[in-house]
């Protein structure tokens, strides 16, 4: 039986880990808090992130990470993202040197600009090839629910992304797919947080659905230029972990960065925002980090600079909107 340890009781981290169980997997949870981690393994519940949720009987969690990560062949890292280095360091000597690393995370890291296996191998020094990304529209409380939901695995080595294919396939409910472009799934997947902040935010000013095909469009077309210049497959961001994770967190009522920026075009201030949500929105953070990288690059993201401007700069969601409208014409295509 493969040995899973993952690390995060948010809702996708747990309702990763029932995935897993489910399919077959011997998987121990670690989370901060005792409560939390007490009511999965006592009472296979998580009333803070998956309320009204069974989880499977077999399913532990602890709060000693050297516990969970005893003779585990595969570590799921599902932190918020900028906490990973820290975390990572403190965790790294108890890791079995022949695990498979893999990030859940959704992010850019803040100051360096790395994306999260980057940031995972530096870290825990571990060989790219035994480093692997899960991305894609996982919406976790549909897929705790049991609704159907396809994913992307994504290692340099296919070999270790099948076996990662292997032990989260679960039909007829969890369907995974491999892809050797790990550059592409991660910007799909940091990226596309960004773009559902300004969606958000047109939604919550009472812009209707033009607005959003319009930033949703567009907001692609800045993750593939961003893609092109790091060298990812074009192809990627027409498959699940591009369009299919954009349209997910753009448009569903349960995606934290749509709800996040649907209050700040209601008029909430950033702490109010914050104050409003209960997990982690990821763009929030990473929207900074994501233009410092294009700039890098000299890769030009008109949304992504406007959600900067609104979300940290103290720019009004109207004056965005005139920003974005007001840019000089440009062939649709252009920068690619």
């Amino acid at each position: 039986m493969t040995k899973v340890a993952v690390f995060g009781t948010g809702s996708w981290g747990t309702t990763f880990a029932m995935i897993l169980t489910e399919a077959g997997n011997e998987v121990t949870m670690w989370g901060r808090r005792a409560e939390v981690t007490e009511a999965i393994d006592r009472d296979h519940v998580n009333p803070d992130y998956l309320p009204g949720i069974r989880l499977p009987a077999t399913l532990r969690a602890t709060t000693d990470p050297e516990r969970a990560l005893a003779g585990a062949d595969f570590v799921v890292l599902t932190v918020p993202a900028q906490s990973l280095r820290a975390n990572l360091a403190a965790w790294r000597a108890h890791i079995p040197s022949g695990a498979v690393l893999v990030s859940l995370m959704k992010g850019i890291e803040l100051g360096t600009t790395k994306r999260m296996s980057e940031v995972i191998h530096e870290v825990a020094e571990w060989p790219q090839e035994r480093v692997a990304v899960v991305s894609g529209p996982n919406l976790a409380r549909e897929i705790a629910e049991r609704q159907p939901a396809a994913t992307v695995v994504a290692c340099t080595d296919e070999r270790v992304a099948a076996r990662l294919q292997a032990i989260c396939h679960l039909p007829p409910w969890f369907r995974p797919y491999t892809n050797p472009d790990v550059v592409g799934v991660e910007l799909g997947g940091a990226v596309k947080n960004v773009i559902a902040l300004a969606v958000g935010v047109s939604a919550g000013m009472g812009m209707g659905d033009n607005v959003s095909a319009m930033l949703i469009t567009r907001g692609l077309a800045e993750i593939s230029r961003l893609g092109a210049a790091l060298g990812a497959d074009a192809h990627t961001f027409a498959g699940l972990a591009g369009m299919g994770d954009l349209v997910a967190t753009c448009t569903s009522p349960l995606s934290r960065n749509r709800t996040f920026g649907e209050n700040l075009g209601r008029g909430m201030t950033l702490a109010e925002a914050v104050a409003a949500t209960r997990q982690t929105a990821e763009g929030v953070k990473s929207c900074e980090s994501v233009l410092e990288l294009a700039r890098k690059h000299d890769v030009e993201m008109p949304i992504t600079e406007v959600v900067v401007g609104v979300v940290h700069d103290g720019m009004s969601p109207a004056e965005a909107g005139t920003l974005l409208m007001s840019r000089s014409p440009k062939p649709e295509r252009y920068g690619l």
